[in-house]
């Protein structure tokens, strides 16, 4: 087990460049995209850190295709859900609140106050899907 100077700081958030694959996708697909969301992981954490087990989550899903979307927003959720089991949290149980979107071209808000993450992903010309996990259930509605 790890020590608590390995703990991971919430919120923790990466950005994974690619197309968000639905459940629909060749499980090829779904296998490389879930590989490309646990390598992401891997890039943003400190070398050594622990999984997240206990406390409740908030995931935030933001997708930036390069084009229209084509499928159902719902079904891409799942797979990085379950791509984060193993590399960002032990269970996806702890997941109570999730809060999905797609931002296509020419369909962007303006976020006030991004995090060099998002950032990052605001201004990539590539599909990129932006994740963020917090322990705070409530920060959009505030």
């Amino acid at each position: 087990m790890s020590t608590d100077s390995l703990a991971p700081t919430l919120p923790f958030e990466f950005a994974v460049s690619g197309v968000a694959i639905s459940l629909q996708g060749s499980p090829d697909s779904k296998q490389r995209w879930k590989h490309a969301i646990r390598e992401a992981v891997r890039a943003a954490q400190p070398e050594g850190a622990w999984l997240l087990d206990d406390d409740p989550l908030a995931v935030t899903i933001y997708i930036f295709p390069a084009g229209k979307m084509r499928g159902d927003l719902d079904n891409r959720v799942k797979p990085i859900l379950d791509a984060l089991v193993g590399c960002a949290y032990r269970d996806d149980e702890i997941v109570e609140r999730i809060v999905a979107q797609k931002f296509e071209p020419g369909r962007y808000f303006a976020f006030p106050n991004p995090t060099e993450v998002l950032l990052s992903a605001l201004e990539s010309d590539d599909p990129i899907v932006y994740i963020r996990l917090s322990g705070n259930l409530h920060e959009e509605l505030a």
